[in-house]
């Protein structure tokens, strides 16, 4: 059963605060998880500077008052769930999000709302998008793409075994925390269940060819996009990318994957890429044989991922 919004909270008179400053953050360690209850309102927040904004809503920094504990703040329009009809998706979003208890997840604490806006309150990474690090770096080591493939297989590992399948893994929805740890964030399309999916969903270059040719899915499209972003992470550039919609929907179907000459990365590399982007999808490595890939085991930094 969905979850059920609480009842709008009376309206807070408290000013906002001003934005922390950014080194005050580097230097703070890792609040204690606050006594989080369920009627919430504006008033248990100072708000600070904004983290970014998309079509819906806006996210905010944010500090509960009484813990001080750091928490980003997202904030959806009314408005915008009614005209594009989404309540029932922002409900199925919120009940999976507060579901999971992984490291690697980033947490969904709980939410209230207003007259015209609905609040998440969302845990805090410090490091922001995983996209914004790759376009900065241009492409990342096989040390750092091995790390944080492993934690990210380990995260839909534990996703899976919930029956709950992501369905829009790509490095704007990856996050990094304070210590670089990953997080999948952006549950907007994930569903659960133990039955073959029909809807297509997510974003162009990440989608699994049955996706492509409207076939049912299941769990195996988020493992295809392990190969996408593995790919993408030693390159700096998704695999099937082409000039139009269409001749990038052909790439996927042919599995026209083709291996630059630079840079230059390791046959065990191009191994995993090519044993998960397999267009038979009960072919595609399982979660557990990427941990087990030689690739993961001689480049992933152990120390930094979480193992159940």
């Amino acid at each position: 059963m969905a979850p059920q919004i609480p009842k709008p909270p009376q309206k807070s008179t408290q000013n906002r605060a001003k934005p922390q400053q950014n080194q005050q953050l580097k230097n703070q360690n890792e609040p204690r998880n606050p006594n989080l209850k369920r009627n919430w309102s504006i008033a248990d927040f100072e708000i600070g500077k904004p983290l970014g904004k998309g079509k819906f809503g806006r996210v905010y920094l944010a500090r509960e008052i009484k813990s001080k504990y750091l928490v980003a703040l997202k904030v959806i329009f009314k408005e915008q769930l009614e005209r594009y009809k989404l309540h029932h998706q922002l409900r199925r979003e919120m009940e999976i999000q507060m579901s999971l208890h992984h490291p690697n997840v980033l947490r969904l604490y709980g939410w209230f709302h207003d007259d015209e806006k609905i609040f998440l309150i969302l845990e805090y990474a410090f490091g922001g998008e995983l996209y914004k690090e790759l376009r900065r770096s241009g492409h990342f080591s096989e040390t750092q793409a091995a790390t944080y493939i492993a934690s990210l297989t380990e995260a839909l590992a534990y996703c899976h075994d919930k029956n709950v399948i992501h369905r829009d893994i790509k490095p704007e929805n990856l996050l990094l925390d304070h210590e670089n740890r990953l997080k999948i964030a952006d549950f907007g399309w994930s569903v659960q269940s133990r039955n073959k999916r029909h809807t297509m969903c997510g974003t162009l270059d990440y989608l699994a060819p049955e996706m492509v040719e409207n076939k049912a899915h299941d769990y195996a499209v988020d493992n295809w996009t392990l190969g996408v972003l593995c790919y993408e992470f030693l390159y700096g550039a998704p695999p099937f990318e082409a000039e139009s919609q269409r001749d990038t929907f052909r790439r996927i179907v042919k599995v026209d994957l083709n291996f630059p000459e630079a840079p230059r990365i390791s046959i065990e590399a191009k191994d995993i890429i090519s044993r998960l982007l397999v267009k038979d999808s009960s072919k595609r490595l399982s979660v557990h044989k990427i941990l087990e890939h030689p690739w993961i085991l001689k480049n992933a930094d152990p120390a930094a991922i979480f193992h159940k």
